[in-house]
């Protein structure tokens, strides 16, 4: 039954899903970006609180850019990093590293929803599309973690398996054969990015296509404030 229901969803998740991610993607980017500029920001809620909020967002970002940089590496440059893991010594390693730093944005991402739950000023100004996108990046973390402890060697069978894969989507002839014999696990990851990024042009982490460069040259951005006025001080004497 389970493989019968696979047969059917495979293709509509690995041959159609993606294009219709990245169709979004790009459309959606791109009109925003036409039309509300100024809503490419982090809308940071740092003034808001700083100290936990250091001890979330510096243990993301620095967890979330290395395990990054790892897929990246592995859809460009297959064939060295075999090659590279084929000491046992520099797998270990490499499969070490990737594991910690990926319980690193694990961490940060937990103290940032917590950040957002515990403290009302930053509750109250967090969207529907925050928690969403916090969701959507829990499972994400979660899975990637789950997938390094129970089905290691990651490294070599991305670059094995899932760069096909991915390459064939790139040339408009999309091969799934490999990801069809993937754990349930792995298949929930690889489902799960891509609604993290057809989900991205909807909320504010679409910021970390335009940080730092647009800010360099973009008009300024001001803030008012607002509040009740209240008495003056003469009026207090």
């Amino acid at each position: 039954m389970v493989s019968t229901a696979s047969s059917y969803l495979d293709p509509l998740l690995f041959a159609v899903l993606p294009y219709v991610v990245f169709f979004t993607f790009f459309l959606v980017t791109i009109q925003r970006y036409r039309m509300r500029t100024f809503s490419y920001s982090s809308l940071s809620s740092q003034f808001l609180e700083n100290r936990r909020h250091f001890w979330g967002l510096v243990p993301f970002h620095y967890g979330i850019l290395v395990v990054l940089t790892g897929h990246v590496v592995a859809f460009l440059f297959p064939r060295e990093l075999l090659l590279f893991n084929s000491r046992p010594i520099r797998l270990y390693i490499l499969e070490a590293s990737a594991l910690i730093f990926g319980l690193l944005t694990l961490v940060g991402l937990v103290a940032s929803v917590a950040r957002r739950f515990e403290v009302s000023k930053i509750r109250k100004v967090t969207s529907v599309s925050d928690w969403v996108l916090f969701a959507l990046l829990l499972v994400q973390v979660v899975s990637g973690i789950y997938v390094a402890v129970f089905h290691p060697w990651g490294s070599s069978w991305f670059a094995a398996s899932v760069t096909p894969y991915l390459w064939s989507l790139v040339k408009m002839n999309p091969d799934f054969t490999s990801i069809a014999a993937m754990p349930l696990s792995v298949k929930l990851h690889i489902v799960n990015a891509y609604l993290v990024i057809g989900f991205m042009p909807f909320t504010r982490l679409v910021h970390v296509l335009v940080v730092p460069n647009p800010y360099l040259w973009r008009r300024p951005q001001v803030v008012r404030w607002y509040r009740r006025p209240g008495p003056s001080p003469a009026g207090k004497s």
